[in-house]
């Protein structure tokens, strides 16, 4: 069957598939225009109409079970606290443990999104293990008002766990899902799976800022 396209102007192409190169007077290049519709940039949007509220979280999956696991039986709280276009940051909050932040940051020269752990004492500094994570893959499930991304471990954070000893973690995927009534973090590897899930129709009570709120910012 022929295909329409071949026959329409480069610049209607452009225009069709969301981006279009226009030339930057300052510089004398290419520079690409991100449609606000990407659904990288459209999950960051959808997660910035979340800030400033709290949300009760749900274990819905920890295998495999170990006793001495520090999120049994200890109300979880995500706080969507710090928004900017391109940059969200999510404080996790594990009973009095105020340690976990979740950044999420938009890289639109490349459509990608960049998760990290911002892990601090409660002094402020960081741990010894920390900003790890990793860059989403190519997106792995989209409807029109559901996201899923995957971010593989980086080569920063492989780095980081070599000189650590926590070889296991070598392998980790992490992934964020999004819809209208849910948000799910998750870390996956061989052998193990964590998932907890958060109601976005019950706003919660704001919870305490995470330790070093001053000293790691936006």
């Amino acid at each position: 069957m022929p295909n329409p396209a071949r026959h329409l102007p480069v610049f209607l192409i452009s225009v069709l598939y969301g981006c279009v190169a226009l030339p930057n007077p300052e510089r004398g290049t290419a520079q690409r225009v991100i449609a606000s519709d990407a659904p990288s940039a459209a999950f960051l949007s959808r997660l910035r109409s979340l800030c400033g509220k709290a949300f009760a979280g749900r274990i819905v999956a920890d295998t495999p079970v170990t006793a001495d696991s520090p999120f049994s039986g200890k109300p979880l709280v995500m706080h969507v606290r710090d928004c900017r276009e391109d940059a969200v940051r999510i404080p996790f909050h594990v009973g009095d443990d105020h340690s976990r932040t979740w950044v999420i940051t938009l890289d639109s020269d490349r459509h990608l999104l960049r998760l990290k752990h911002d892990h601090r004492h409660a002094d402020g500094s960081e741990d010894a293990t920390t900003q790890y994570g990793g860059d989403s893959r190519a997106l792995t499930e989209k409807t029109p008002d559901r996201w899923r991304f995957e971010f593989p471990a980086d080569t920063y954070t492989k780095t980081l766990f070599h000189e650590r000893n926590l070889t296991a973690s070598l392998h980790n995927v992490w992934a964020i899902e999004l819809d209208a009534d849910r948000f799910v973090y998750e870390l996956a590897r061989p052998n193990r799976l964590f998932r907890v899930e958060f109601d976005l129709t019950q706003p919660q009570p704001l919870p305490p800022e995470p330790w070093g709120a001053g000293a790691s910012g936006l």
